[in-house]
């Protein structure tokens, strides 16, 4: 139930307040803040004083003016048209406060988050009279052309009895049927409120065992993820790591994409905007955006709400992993947000950790990667969905060991590990091939064995072989250049160029290069190992290398 108590403010530093009177407020409770009613968030309750978070900009509040609780944790509305909506950290609709205030947001202004005025067709799938627990499907709207939003009984309803229901056509505000359960007589409403900073409940956890086939050869093919795994990217400025997600936002084997864009800036998020309403859904010809979410929190907005922007994130992406579907989370970048934590941290006074990071830096990432994962969801039909959680790194000057780095890698099982060498030599995805990894190798070993060529496995450990040996050949060639390389090396020197340069390479604005199917991956990957294999044969039978190259006998 709702407390309107008041409180003081007593003390403002930047986005943290400080208010005396609101003794019982709760941790994580939203209260408005000021004669603007600013939206804030309760982080710290000591016995005289409370400190908020402010989601807003707090110039012009002054000691005395009031904080009112509101008896709520920072929820986020979760129903029909969510997908194709832009949306701010605290899960504000960009594109309809546009429409209603101009380019810039207003403080103070609350905007629901789903279209109040659309109009829903509804589909029931199931019928009078029918046991219902939390999680099942009790009927369909089809929200987009790509995605078909799943009606769920939402959490908290243990079991109980649907009193009525029809095929009718319902607005986001109207109230829907009820439901006669053990708590007693409970209506459920269209668009359910999920807290942020909790996961939603799931029936279990699984073992991954499908690669996320985004595409991008190197990922694919040496360095995969698995549907339902955590990955980073980390890497110095202009290295390609917005481009990269980008790439696996427009192409990765998913029903759902949320791209979160959590302190980035204003021209890149307009990039991302912009190519997200040109492409098309490969499946099915639609505009990809038709099954993307946009969490747009740039860098010129407040740091508070850049906190909360990848929990709102993550908690959309669960509500869709909960239908079923298969879902791909893109944080760009999670060093953003630990300098949201950081800032918030200090004016707190709180002591400080590595790099004035706060103590708990690798508890929250942590957490937050925890809640990627293929589950069983709630409900009778045990059906399964996928949350697979991909988060860039910006380390300052390209360090990764630095604090952010290092407690992201201590959590994800992928490294894509970016480099500005090569990016400076145009060679992208910047990838370095040497220091990435996959620990996801041996859970997708029986899917690519399947999908793939019978040999594949045996193709990527020679290939990863003959890249490991070229960088040991460098340091030879050097001092004394090629001329000192056996045939043999020198067979391996151009193997591994060929990997490289025709493999490793590829680009993402050539509309041919973009984007290779996993079964041509494999045979491009097989055309290489055989030239490798022919060749040695030849350079045993008395050729050259130059004759190898010349492919006059190789056949």
């Amino acid at each position: 139930m709702t407390n309107n108590k008041l409180g003081t403010i007593i003390k403002v530093a930047g986005d943290l307040v400080e208010a005396k009177g609101l003794e019982e407020a709760k941790i994580y409770e939203i209260v408005r803040v000021g004669s603007e009613k600013l939206a804030g968030e309760v982080i710290e309750a000591a016995e005289n004083r409370t400190a908020i978070q402010v989601y807003e900009e707090t110039s012009g509040l002054k000691s005395g003016e009031p904080v009112e609780r509101t008896g709520e944790q920072l929820t986020v509305e979760l129903g029909p048209g969510l997908l194709t909506s832009i949306y701010d950290g605290i899960q504000r609709p960009l594109i309809a406060l546009a429409e209603k205030e101009g380019n810039f947001v207003l403080r103070g202004t609350s905007f629901p988050a789903l279209p109040q005025d659309k109009k829903w067709n509804f589909t029931p799938k199931v019928e009078k009279g029918t046991k219902v627990q939390s999680g099942d499907i009790i009927g369909v709207v089809q929200e987009t052309e790509l995605i078909e939003h799943k009606i769920m009984v939402p959490p908290g309803i243990n079991e109980g009895t649907i009193e009525e229901i029809k095929k009718e056509t319902f607005g986001i505000g109207e109230t829907m049927r009820t439901v006669n359960s053990k708590e007693g007589i409970k209506k459920i409403s269209w668009a359910q409120r999920g807290p942020i900073r909790q996961p939603r409940p799931i029936s279990k956890k699984l073992m991954p065992f499908e690669p996320l086939i985004t595409g991008q050869r190197i990922i694919d093919t040496f360095f995969p993820v698995a549907k339902g795994g955590t990955a980073c990217v980390p890497g110095p400025f202009g290295a390609g790591k917005t481009v990269i997600l980008s790439q696996l936002a427009k192409w990765a084997d998913v029903d759902v994409v949320i791209h979160i864009g959590c302190g980035e800036r204003g021209n890149e998020m307009a990039d991302v905007l912009y190519e997200m309403g040109e492409l098309k859904d490969e499946k099915s010809g639609q505009p990809l955006f038709k099954r993307t979410v946009i969490i747009a929190n740039t860098s010129n907005m407040p740091v508070a709400a850049r906190e909360a922007s990848v929990y709102t994130g993550i908690t959309i992406a669960e509500y869709f992993r909960d239908m079923g579907y298969s879902v791909a989370l893109m944080a760009d970048s999670t060093s953003r947000w630990a300098e949201a934590l950081r800032e918030i941290s200090a004016r707190l006074e709180e002591m400080p950790g590595e790099e004035g990071y706060p103590a708990y830096l690798g508890s929250r990432l942590a957490a937050f990667y925890e809640r990627a994962g293929y589950v069983e969801c709630l409900g009778s039909d045990k059906r399964k969905g996928t949350l697979t959680v991909i988060g860039s790194v910006s380390p300052p000057g390209g360090d990764l060991s630095e604090p952010v780095t290092q407690n992201t890698l201590r959590t994800t099982k992928v490294f894509w590990g970016l480099e500005d060498r090569l990016a400076n030599a145009r060679h992208f995805p910047a990838i370095n091939w040497l220091t990435s990894y996959s620990l996801y190798l041996d859970d997708v070993a029986d899917f690519y064995k399947k999908e793939m060529e019978d040999d594949f496995i045996e193709w990527r450990s020679l290939a990863m072989r003959l890249l490991a040996e070229e960088a040991r050949l460098e340091e030879i060639v050097r001092i004394v250049g090629t001329e000192a390389l056996s045939d043999k090396d020198k067979l391996t020197w151009e193997t591994a160029r060929i990997i490289r340069e025709d493999f490793l390479m590829q680009n993402a604005f050539d509309p041919v290069d973009t984007y290779t199917k996993i079964s041509e991956q494999g045979k491009k990957l097989g055309v290489i190992v055989e030239f490798y294999k022919k060749g040695l044969i030849m350079i045993e039978n008395g050729s050259s290398v130059t004759e190898v190259m010349e492919l006059k006998q190789l056949k």
